[in-house]
């Protein structure tokens, strides 16, 4: 495949770049250089820009190529991954965390660990989460992102991996936080229309929506047990685990909630959130469940979406849908680039190496890990050069389940149960990966949402049993770490922005029973 673009579909695609690159400029300009200015854009993001970046850096590659690929290979179920977040990881930020990363001011969250727990439990979550990030979100997306440009315009995938890598890398060590969520409402926006123009060519091409009512008798979103990548079971533990992991614990999502106006505004921001989560999987979606009238029996999944663009889009629009994918891609990189350089920063730099750092000090290393990641990000997408002709979007899930049971354990029993102990926070954390390895290896069949599961579970049960044998912290430590009703509830000076239409919940309520309805509809 080799798709030859037009001057105008080239001029829109530069002026786009360019956009991005003047945004994160001018963005990195504003506001004074300090840490709060650096790793929180100065706690000042207004609630639409909180779930705009929210999504935005959520929405990347692996699901333009990777979750179109799923869609096409497996249908509508593919939308369970993203759809379940908006039921249970943004339900456990919003009611369950967000007031305490917002009333203790955290950077990040390892600080929220470091509180409740002590300094070995920061330390873990960060050296799993930093792993995460360079190996699944960075090099996962960098791979996708450059088999798309190397399928449509047959550059070189390591090529692309170094262009898309160093154009994100520039504004956003520059900057830091305010220039990646400015440049990420308009890639937001870009990836949006270019989404809505694929679906639409796509739908005109195969039939129009009837087409996608034909397929609805197939629309099932709980299949079996026995299913080898979405068995129902998975509700039980893998996508409890993954959705609480990675909307509610997640630096890289949880660091823009950190950095709202106020609490009010974090809620809003995530609920409006929510109803993107909502919309962005249909715009994936929905192409490739007609897509097979147009390429039937495609061999590899992961290249629908360069196909599709090839076949059905004239000039201009090429150039447009082109802009939406690299808006994907750079927003999600500069987000996960951004949350690693933060990490680095305020959970090993400062409180190991040099706790009275100014705030000068601490931007420059923030900038200086900043390099060092991307290019350890471009040396290990390697990993993904050779892969089996199942979707990438599946492996990366898969890597997921590696190192988030852990993880979420450590959080959900720190925050629920006052009882929870350090010792038994480390055993959970540590023996995540051991567990995980040894699962995959005893039951290489079993899917890997019911591993990932499994482990899940082995970790809350050890974490239970060594916090027993430990001692606890007192009770007057624990202040404003421990969940109550009361967390539910505004600060008393916010009460009054929660009138009439501007309430969180009824926002929340809405958006909460349109997806319990398709989920009822199509169990």
């Amino acid at each position: 495949m080799n798709l030859n673009l037009s001057t105008i579909d080239i001029t829109i695609f530069v002026i786009y770049l360019l956009a991005i690159i003047v945004i994160g400029i001018i963005a990195s300009r504003k506001g004074q250089k300090t840490k709060r200015d650096y790793f929180l854009a100065g706690d000042k993001l207004p609630w639409y820009m909180v779930g705009g970046s929210i999504i935005a850096a959520n929405i990347s590659s692996h699901h333009l190529v990777g979750a179109m690929g799923v869609a096409y290979e497996r249908g509508f179920v593919a939308v369970v991954i993203e759809w379940g977040a908006i039921l249970i990881g943004f339900n456990v930020l919003l009611w369950i965390f967000l007031p305490f990363y917002i009333r203790n001011g955290f950077y990040t969250v390892p600080e929220f660990l470091h509180k409740r727990f002590g300094t070995g439990a920061r330390t873990v979550y960060s050296v799993l989460i930093l792993f995460t990030y360079v190996l699944v979100e960075i090099s996962g997306v960098l791979y996708l992102g450059a088999l798309a440009l190397h399928s449509l315009i047959d550059i070189p995938i390591m090529t692309s991996v170094l262009v898309l890598a160093i154009l994100t890398g520039v504004y956003t060590i520059a900057g830091g936080l305010r220039a990646v969520v400015w440049t990420e409402m308009l890639q937001l926006t870009i990836l949006i229309i270019g989404g809505i123009t694929l679906t639409f060519a796509t739908l005109n091409a195969t039939g129009g929506w009837s087409a996608v009512w034909e397929t609805s008798k197939d629309w099932d979103l709980v299949l079996p047990a026995n299913d080898p990548d979405f068995p129902w079971t998975m509700y039980l533990g893998g996508m409890l685990c993954i959705s609480v992991f990675y909307c509610a614990t997640n630096q890289f999502m949880v660091q823009r909630v950190m950095a709202a106006k106020n609490e009010w505004h974090a809620r809003m921001g995530v609920i409006f959130g929510d109803y993107l989560k909502f919309l962005v999987p249909l715009i994936i979606v929905v192409p490739a469940l007609v897509a097979p009238k147009i390429f039937p029996n495609l061999e590899q999944p992961d290249l629908l979406f360069p196909m599709l663009v090839e076949e059905l889009l004239p000039a201009g629009l090429v150039g447009l849908v082109m802009a939406g994918l690299i808006s994907a891609i750079m927003s999600h990189l500069s987000g996960a680039i951004n949350s690693c350089t933060t990490i680095l920063t305020v959970d090993v730099y400062l409180p190991y190496f040099k706790k009275n750092a100014s705030d000068k000090q601490a931007v420059r290393f923030g900038r200086i890990s900043g390099t060092v990641v991307i290019i350890i990000g471009i040396l290990c997408t390697g990993l993904f050069l050779n892969h089996s002709d199942k979707p990438v979007f599946l492996y990366l899930l898969n890597a997921y389940g590696l190192f988030t049971p852990g993880i979420a354990a450590m959080f959900l029993l720190g925050i629920l149960w006052k009882r929870t102990t350090h010792a038994g926070a480390l055993a959970a954390g540590l023996l995540t990966i051991p567990m995980s390895i040894a699962m995959e290896i005893l039951f290489p069949e079993m899917p890997f949402f019911n591993r990932t599961g499994i482990v899940f579970w082995a970790c809350m049960l050890l974490c239970v049993g060594v916090s027993l044998l430990t001692k606890p912290k007192p009770e007057s430590q624990l202040v404003g770490l421990i969940w109550t009703r009361d967390s539910l509830s505004l600060p008393e000076e916010e009460r009054g922005l929660n009138k009439g239409v501007r309430n969180p919940f009824i926002w929340w309520a809405l958006i909460t029973l349109v997806v319990l309805y398709f989920y009822i509809r199509y169990a």
